[in-house]
């Protein structure tokens, strides 16, 4: 190998480090925007796949809805103050009206019951039902709207139904369980809820500062939750909450509902929403792989070529409906 060859070679090696390099956390505040955005996202696909993990850690000890209205409440009560201290008025009238329908579908219903599932249900299995909420509207486009679902959507819909058949086929036996049913169909009512949700913050386009608005959506949320357990005599007493349910629902504020959502929309203004919408899909696969290291859970055959199916499913459906809105 010649001088030049050796040199060629070395340039090459420094130039893949300093690639590599641009993630490094620890000098990550000397990069440029764009790289802080990717560092962002990553935080974003870590920190959200992980909240399987401690939602599923938490519910061990007390009420799956006690935790998730108080894990609701603290974390918006975090961004309602913060708004208020900039100056923020409250929503007048009518603007209460959608954050009182999202508080609904995307809180109360969506995050109040995908994390009472995980009581039931494996948290690898939950994220990625979580996942499927795209697919849904494809069916809800079909029964409701009047305008042509496209090819690709039906296709991506066919897909990531395929992908959760395969998933589910080693569980046939579990369907005898009432648990692992009632799982299912908390995981599946929430993906619903969600999927409402979506459509209609696309439809009831707020003027009310939609971050303020996710505050209060928690706050209201949390709220209620934490009225209805206490009222149905469900809740654990304050003082009776051992330290690993504050230590999951403390990660959940923190790490789920701050930091994360911080990232998220720093992502979301420095990347293109087709980047920033990777988080997506790869946050199923943190919590499989953390349940199977933290929980033992099963990681079989079925569960990675049935999740890699349903993703690419859900990826297609996303793909459509992002081509027709441009």
């Amino acid at each position: 190998m010649s001088i030049f060859d050796i040199n060629k070679t070395l340039y090459q090696t420094g130039d893949s480090i300093k690639q590599l390099a641009v993630l490094n956390p620890l000098t990550i505040h000397k990069k440029g925007t764009r790289a802080k955005a990717i560092f962002a996202l990553a935080l974003v696909c870590f920190f959200w796949g992980t909240t399987w993990i401690a939602s599923k850690e938490g519910v061990k000890y007390m009420p799956a809805l006690q935790l998730a209205g108080i894990r609701q409440f603290i974390g918006g009560a975090c961004y309602v103050i913060f708004f208020l201290i900039k100056g923020y008025r409250l929503p007048r009238g009518k603007e209460w009206i959608p954050i009182l329908v999202l508080s609904f579908l995307n809180f109360l219903m969506s995050n109040g019951l995908s994390t009472w599932s995980v009581k039931y249900i494996s948290a690898g299995l939950a994220a990625i039902m979580a996942a499927i909420f795209p697919l849904w509207l494809v069916v809800i486009g079909l029964l409701g709207s009047r305008s042509r679902i496209s090819i690709r959507a039906i296709v991506g819909f066919i897909t990531g139904f395929s992908g959760v058949c395969i998933i589910f086929y080693e569980h046939l036996h579990d369907f005898f369980n009432r648990d692992f049913q009632f799982g299912i169909i908390l995981s599946l009512v929430a993906t619903w809820t969600w999927a409402f949700g979506t459509l209609y913050t696309k439809k009831q386009a707020a003027n009310f500062n939609p971050y303020f608005s996710l505050g209060l959506q928690m706050v209201i949320s949390g709220t209620f939750l934490s009225l209805v357990t206490n009222l149905a005599g469900q809740a654990v007493p304050l003082t009776a909450i051992p330290w690993q349910s504050w230590a999951a629902m403390g990660y959940l504020v923190v790490f789920g509902s701050i930091i994360s959502f911080i990232a998220y929309l720093y992502a979301l203004q420095n990347l293109s929403a087709e980047q920033t919408s990777l988080y997506a899909y790869i946050n199923p696969i943190v919590a499989v792989l953390f349940g199977c290291m933290i929980f033992s859970e099963k990681m079989t055959v079925f569960i990675a070529v049935g999740g890699v199916i349903t993703l690419f499913g859900v990826y297609l459906v996303n793909r459509a409906y992002k081509i027709s809105s441009s």
